[in-house]
């Protein structure tokens, strides 16, 4: 059996998305908007709770366009709302709707958000080390000025620990333990 980061657990839904997706690179601006929505809707949660209603988020939020989200009104707010298969709560929603607008003036001013992104890394993963879950910080320099970045735009739920689990995942950095098979493959 392969050794995993330990976060992992026993969960199949957990190891599938630790062993496929969880540190894989991933340069799309849609792809990247929907695991920055994600990592919000996470806060103050555990990410398998999030994880659990990905698809339920991904049909809620019609597949997670920011041109269709950026034009949600109050009646979409309210079908939200009411809807069990996501997490209802007004202001995590209400900025997936404030981030779909930031997220497309981010791409009508330079082009492509997963670029704009990306450069918060210098468009490389920064490949790390670590060999104890409790060696993993939190948040960086980087995660910082990203955060700080989205927040002056108007992006909310973007904190530095919120943009470092989103880095983490999307793979702009590699967090996989050293004893981790995963280490070495992303």
């Amino acid at each position: 059996m392969p050794v995993r980061c330990p976060w992992a657990g026993d969960d199949p839904d957990y190891i599938l998305y630790h062993d496929t997706e969880w540190g894989v690179p991933v340069h799309d601006s849609r792809a990247l908007f929907e695991a920055l929505i994600l990592d919000g809707a996470q806060a103050g949660l555990s990410w398998i709770t999030i994880l659990k209603r990905r698809e339920n988020y991904r049909r809620a939020f019609e597949g997670f366009d920011p041109v269709a989200i950026a034009r949600y009104g109050e009646r979409d707010i309210a079908r939200l709302l009411a809807d069990p298969g996501i997490i209802r709560n007004r202001g995590k929603i209400e900025s997936a709707v404030a981030n779909a607008r930031v997220f497309l003036d981010i791409e009508a001013k330079t082009g492509d958000f997963g670029e704009y992104l990306w450069g918060f890394v210098d468009g490389r993963t920064q490949k790390n080390s670590w060999r104890r879950i409790e060696d993993v910080p939190a948040s960086t320099p980087e995660s910082k000025a990203m955060a700080k970045d989205l927040k002056t735009r108007g992006m909310r739920f973007v904190g530095p620990t919120i943009c470092y689990a989103l880095m983490q995942a999307v793979g702009m950095v590699n967090d996989h333990l050293t004893e981790c098979f995963r280490h070495g493959e992303v």
